[in-house]
């Protein structure tokens, strides 16, 4: 059984049969929203923060929202292996004996955050020449803005409605904001698909920038204060990019995409609109998925997901996605595999 997919945008494919898959190819790297679904490419991500990427010399621009900017917050540290492993031990074992408010959810990702981050995790991040990290957040506005859950809502619903018929009429909505090193090279410095403020990441707001870019509507609290911008009320990333569908006429390389899907859904209010997936913006992307029969293989045959929480107990849940991380080794084994053998064109599927 086959257990990864490899496929490739026009650009990306044609460059990858000419020249193999190296990891200096590579300029750009994303990680999506989608909360515990990346344990079901953990094994992946290990094998290309600590291996695959360990010799790297020129800069890597990284682009996460939600969970996905928690990924790639690891692959900036001085340890990256050592900051994923503290990943998934806290996000792993959070438990909720009964249904838990925004502020008791807010409060154990603040402690996934720290956990993360650990002693010299945010230092190691703002101060990384190599790894370019930009992360995620959406600024509400409107109704969205709201002090209630009920104005919220109504928010969220409207959201949806304009969505549906424009992505753009996001920015009604909500407000996007990149959190980056602001590096004039950046490909993403200059997002235009969607209005987009650019903000400095410092040492002073990492911590609220990771807790804002995974605070989910109505389930976690908002973040009112970051420091470098204004007040408000900043919510999770993955509203305007779930998966991301991002032009980048300035990208000099490829983009590398280890995804838990092989398809990518924009926006959050996406999900649902499959005539939305994302495909244009990918013709340089080699996109990284586990393949239906991996997931089939796994326990509860699926990838883990926020349901988990409300169908298992707390230790049925751990141990469901212990045994996830565990078999998503086989990810990195087939993948490394594939880079030893130079057998990439055996594989490589047309995005």
């Amino acid at each position: 059984m086959a257990a990864l997919r490899l496929l490739a945008g026009k650009t990306a494919f044609e460059q990858i049969e000419q020249n193999g898959i190296q990891q200096s190819m590579f300029t750009q790297l994303f990680a999506a929203s989608g909360g515990p679904k990346w344990i079901g490419v953990a094994g992946l991500d290990k094998y290309l923060f600590s291996e695959f990427f360990s010799d790297r010399q020129a800069s890597l621009y990284t682009m996460g929202a939600s969970s996905g900017a928690w990924r790639l917050s690891c692959l900036a540290q001085k340890n990256p292996l050592e900051a994923y492993h503290r990943f998934e031990d806290y996000y792993i074992d959070q438990r909720y004996e009964t249904v838990p408010s925004r502020q008791e959810v807010t409060e154990q990702v603040v402690r996934i955050i720290a956990g993360i981050l650990g002693a010299n995790g945010a230092m190691d991040i703002v101060n990384n020449r190599i790894i370019q990290s930009h992360f995620v957040v959406c600024k509400a506005k409107h109704l969205n803005a709201g002090r209630s859950k009920g104005k919220l809502a109504m928010g969220l619903a409207a959201t949806a409605v304009s969505n549906a018929v424009s992505r753009r009429s996001l920015a009604w909505h909500f407000e996007r904001l990149v959190f980056s090193h602001q590096q004039v090279k950046s490909p993403f410095s200059q997002l235009s698909d969607l209005p987009t403020e650019h903000a400095q990441l410092t040492r002073s707001n990492i911590n609220q920038v990771l807790l804002a870019t995974g605070s989910i509507p109505l389930l976690l609290s908002p973040v009112t204060q970051i420091n470098g911008v204004s007040d408000g009320h900043y919510y999770d990333g993955g509203i305007t990019d779930y998966h991301f569908d991002i032009p980048l006429p300035a990208a000099e390389g490829l983009s590398l995409y280890p995804h838990f899907y092989p398809y990518m859904s924009p926006g959050w209010f996406d999900k649902s609109l499959k005539w939305r997936r994302a495909k244009k913006h990918y013709h340089n992307a080699l996109i990284l998925a586990p393949t239906p029969e991996f997931i089939a293989s796994l326990p509860y045959q699926k990838i883990p997901d926020r349901e988990d929480f409300k169908k298992l107990d707390s230790d049925s849940r751990i141990a469901y996605w212990r045994e996830s991380v565990k078999r998503s080794e086989q990810l990195a084994i087939e993948f490394a595999g594939i880079i030893e053998n130079q057998s990439v064109m055996s594989h490589l599927e047309r995005l």
